[in-house]
């Protein structure tokens, strides 16, 4: 078997927010993912392994190189690649631009939870930064909420200014606070160590989306968020005791692993009335790699 490589710009518009969030949740119907993640450090810079393997679909491996101080002019800051196999032969099928499942992947995975958990009448919805994977949300949530106003916010405004500038009904605002406490939905994706979102500012019946945080060391909510809200995960294996958004205060004894009320695998528990406040700790874990690789490739070979 020859491998085929699959290119971010020919395979990119090919792709539907709605026909991957049905592909996840199909995903999750498949005997339980095994998962295994391998980090390496150098100071700020981060080498990140992933793989997954899902009885029935397939093997993924992905790997990405995250270097925060690249100068964007020379060199993005994520790099990396996934290479899909096959679960029959363990053959290596296709290899996948990491930009392209990465896109997919990170805001697909808020976009199920959303769909699930957000309540269906949202009308405000607010980005927290304004990198590419805010660029990624817009899309994604856009399909999904058709009706409903963005707002960006970003600590140098003049970026959410010109990511808003890219779409109708899209907003740049200077006032987290005040955009926080507007929202029906809140979408954050920062690469902080320090929380941005104060649990003070939390209104009844909104949906909390957190992507940014993927070290021990970050986290983009603080404790009073976790303790008002319900939370939920995309994995428990992926989150719990890896990301600092939920680890460091389950050692502190802020909350404990009972307070996580389901991941993708426990797909009936959702939303229990309009005013619930729901929290969704978007993970990203090698199993999402997998069952977005399989999509695409799927899409790929029926184009």
């Amino acid at each position: 078997m020859t491998p085929e490589f699959i290119p971010f710009q020919d395979a990119d518009h090919l792709l539907d927010w709605h026909d991957l969030t049905d592909a996840i949740t199909s995903g999750h119907q498949f005997a339980k993912a095994k998962v295994d993640d391998t980090f390496l450090y150098r100071g700020g810079d981060t080498l990140l392994s992933r793989s997954a393997w899902i009885d029935g679909m397939g093997i993924a491996v992905k790997t990405a190189t995250i270097f925060p101080n690249n100068d964007p002019k020379i060199a993005s800051s994520i790099n990396g690649g996934v290479s899909l196999y096959s679960d029959k032969t363990g053959e290596l099928e296709s290899i996948l631009d990491f930009h392209l499942v990465t896109k997919w992947k990170t805001a697909g995975d808020s976009l199920l939870a959303a769909k699930r958990l957000a309540r269906s009448d949202s009308k405000r919805i607010l980005i927290v930064g304004a990198g590419t994977v805010a660029t990624s949300l817009r899309d994604a949530y856009g399909a999904a909420f058709p009706d409903a106003d963005f707002m960006i916010w970003n600590r140098t405004h003049s970026r959410a200014a010109a990511l808003a500038a890219r779409y109708k009904s899209t907003f740049a605002v200077t006032d987290l606070e005040d955009a926080v406490r507007q929202a029906d939905i809140v979408t954050s994706a920062t690469m902080g160590t320090e929380p941005l979102i104060k649990g003070d500012w939390l209104q009844a019946g909104q949906h909390i989306d957190l992507i940014g945080a993927y070290r021990p060391d970050m986290r983009e909510t603080d404790d009073s968020a976790l303790k008002r809200a319900r939370i939920f995960v995309d994995s428990r294996e992926t989150t719990i005791n890896h990301i600092g958004e939920l680890k460091t205060p389950i050692e502190n004894g802020v909350i404990g692993p009972e307070h996580i009320v389901a991941d993708f695998y426990e797909l009936g528990r959702f939303r229990r009335s309009p005013d619930d406040i729901t929290l969704f700790k978007n993970g990203g874990g090698a199993h999402l790699d997998l069952m977005v690789s399989r999509y695409i490739s799927d899409v790929w070979a029926a184009r």
